[in-house]
């Protein structure tokens, strides 16, 4: 698409509209499946998350707007001045782009596997062996939990899953054409897996599950005599936002349940098929789907949901994945002696994923059996399939703490997971708290009070990220131990709210949304202006993961109309237009996608020469200023402010997977004088150092 027209189209000015921003967000994450200093695995598993993305994207924000677009101008206003027709058609045109891109880009790396010696066969080209293994697998494997559908016009339309892929089927009889139907198989993928490997001869042969299935067509359908058969991939996006129902009569958790239900049956707002498809099937689906103006439709490839890359099986020999970059052991912590005496002394850091997550488990498990330890506080958004920090806390309830936990439900796509553990954690006479009507809790947080000899002790552990074992070795998060009773006090304070929620804490030293966060936000940046206006040190420099809210960038854009260096390190959305003159000449920002999600929220402000810092659960949109209750923790420790500030300066001297943020140059690599630095793998060696300057070893 013209870069001239999409700029005029939207009006573009002041903001870049967020969804746009993601969309060139996620063209970052196909930019690792193009970029051959990636192993060849990791490039394929990057389109996998591409795709992965991009079903997400449709089933919230897009959803979202189609929504939005019946309320006409208030939409707009709320879309940030831009019509949500002119925005759907728009999201429309770039991610079926980027789709064909996806596409060219994953037919390039099956050829670059081709040549390393691994085959991805199909139907059309089995040798006699590879024939025989096949319809023994489906037989054996597969057969018995195929679904097979004959469509009848007479009978009501099945009912698509969003989160399965299938093959529309043309049955056309050979001699009589009023005899032809059609039929809809879906992929069992959650049984044998998307990929299926076939004997080695030489090589390595794996076929996709869908073409299984189309070889076995003649044998789905064996009472159908005469028949030629043929199957198409097609996938459907639903709506996911949930309905929460008003009846006072249901409990919280019964209104999640039945809004987990009516996602089933959401509206559907892209539909993405083959596009070899038949004219006649396609018109006949998307008749029978009743699919409207506004649904995205999509003709792609043979193969949809590719997402299921990310499962691409590894393939040893041909050392195509990354090098492992095992997390390191803390300098001040040893998993054999206790982490709550290090941290009664002093505040401890941990890098994720960097450092071992395997010490906030500790520190839970310590606290469990610990006999002074009367109180267990923690908040809980996503877990693990297998989480050890439930089995933490629940060990701790069966030794006679008293345990409450704060677990929201609305945590998008968990909410099953997070029903399932809410009736575990209440089998274990554990106090459940479903957190604050009408807000998301999304910070997170641990409060441990400790009595001895009448005197009570209280330590607190501050994350950005989940308290997830499974996403703490990809996502980089930082997370705060500290018996600082500033902290810990209004900690404490905090997890008094979520119980009585009708009362409104003032906090000395943390920031929470949604009361404080924007007001303190705008007092520290106010702080720079004065500063840079005084001619005195005035500097912002900011790690977040999304910058959308406009209020928040029109402060920046004041800011730095004032003077003040402004230095953001934005991952996905980023709204604000940088450097433009007498705007934000000012401000500069970068993202970083690499083999780790950069996850981390910080903020530093100049301060006149004594910097402030901060971590938190939030980033700078308007959910999470104002609908969310968030965390935002100030660092005291200089040893550890000096830590945050080395990591940042790491990640702005990168020059090998920093692309600057920019409306009129879309995801354009940062290109810095010097030697090559990749920040990730550089951060690894700072740690590294860190832990052999004191003398320890890796985890």
């Amino acid at each position: 698409m013209n870069k001239k027209k999409k700029k005029d189209s939207l009006h573009i000015d002041r903001y870049i509209p967020r969804d746009v921003s993601w969309l060139y967000f996620n063209a970052r994450v196909l930019q690792e499946a193009a970029d051959p200093s990636v192993p060849l695995i990791e490039r394929l598993r990057f389109v996998g998350i591409f795709s992965n993305n991009l079903d997400e994207f449709f089933r919230v924000r897009y959803a979202t707007i189609k929504r939005m677009s019946l309320f006409g101008k208030k939409a707009s206003r709320e879309l940030g001045g831009f019509p949500p027709d002119k925005l759907l058609h728009t999201i429309s045109q770039i991610a079926n782009e980027q789709q064909q891109e996806a596409e060219a880009m994953y037919e390039k790396l099956i050829e670059e596997l081709e040549k390393k010696g691994v085959s991805l066969v199909n139907e059309k080209n089995l040798t006699a062996g590879q024939r025989e293994f096949v319809r023994q697998f489906f037989i054996d494997k597969v057969s018995p939990a195929v679904f097979t559908l004959i469509l009848n016009p007479k009978r009501a339309f099945p009912q698509l899953t969003d989160k399965s892929i299938y093959l529309a089927i043309k049955a056309e009889n050979l001699t009589d054409a009023t005899k032809n139907f059609y039929g809809l198989i879906e992929l069992p993928t959650d049984y044998v897996g998307r990929f299926v490997e076939l004997p080695k001869y030489g090589r390595r042969y794996f076929i996709f599950l869908d073409d299984l299935i189309r070889y076995n067509l003649n044998y789905i359908f064996f009472i159908f005599k005469n028949y030629k058969f043929e199957a198409y991939t097609i996938k459907i996006t639903r709506d996911a936002e949930l309905d929460i129902e008003n009846d006072i009569s249901k409990s919280f958790i019964d209104k999640v349940s039945q809004s987990l239900e009516n996602r089933k049956t959401g509206d559907p707002v892209r539909f993405v098929y083959d596009r070899e498809i038949p004219s006649d099937l396609l018109t006949y689906l998307m008749s029978r789907m009743q699919l409207d103006n506004y649904d995205s439709l999509a003709s792609g490839g043979r193969y949809h949901n590719k997402k299921d890359l990310i499962k691409f099986p590894s393939i040893e020999e041909l050392q195509a994945e990354y090098e492992p970059l095992p997390p390191l052991n803390h300098p001040d912590l040893d998993l054999n002696k206790s982490i709550m005496d290090v941290v009664s002394k002093k505040d401890i850091l941990l890098f994720l994923p960097y450092h071992s997550f395997s010490f906030v488990i500790r520190m839970l498990r310590e606290a469990a059996i610990d006999p002074d330890v009367t109180t267990i506080q923690i908040t809980l958004y996503r877990l693990a399939e297998k989480s050890r920090i439930i089995s933490a806390i629940k060990n701790a309830a069966r030794n006679g703490k008293k345990v409450i936990v704060v677990i929201e439900l609305q945590a998008r796509f968990d909410e099953e997971a997070n029903i399932r553990w809410t009736e575990e954690l209440k089998n274990e006479d554990i106090e459940v708290v479903f957190g604050v009507t009408g807000l998301k809790v999304h910070s997170k947080l641990v409060h441990i009070t400790k009595i001895r000899d009448d005197k009570k002790q209280e330590f607190a552990i501050v994350s950005t990220g989940n308290f997830n074992e499974s996403t703490a070795r990809i996502y980089t998060d930082y997370v705060l131990m500290t018996a600082d009773n500033r902290i810990t006090r209004d900690i404490s304070r905090i997890f008094e709210f979520f119980k009585t929620n009708y009362k409104v804490f003032h906090y000395q030293h943390l920031i929470v949304s949604p009361h404080y966060q924007r007001l303190k936000i705008n007092e520290l940046i106010d702080t720079e202006i004065k500063n840079a206006k005084a001619g005195k040190e005035a500097y912002i420099f900011w790690k977040i993961n999304s910058l959308s809210d406009t209020g928040i960038i029109e402060k920046l854009y004041q800011a730095s109309q004032a003077g003040v260096s402004i230095k953001l390190i934005v991952r996905g959305i980023c709204s604000i237009v940088t450097s433009k003159p007498g705007l934000s000449e000012n401000i500069e920002a970068i993202s970083i996608v690499d083999r780790f999600l950069e996850h981390s929220r910080v903020f530093i402000f100049g301060n006149a020469g004594e910097p402030k810092y901060y971590i938190s659960s939030a980033d700078m949109m308007t959910r999470n200023l104002e609908y969310r209750v968030e965390v935002t923790c100030p660092i005291y420790d200089k040893r550890i402010q000096k830590e945050i500030k080395d990591h940042l300066d790491i990640l702005w001297k990168d020059n090998c997977k920093a692309r600057i943020h920019s409306w009129e140059v879309k995801n354009a690599y940062r290109k810095l004088p010097g030697p090559k630095i990749r920040a990730q793998i550089e951060l690894y060696e700072y740690v590294k150092k860190q832990l052999k300057k004191a003398g320890g070893r890796q985890v």
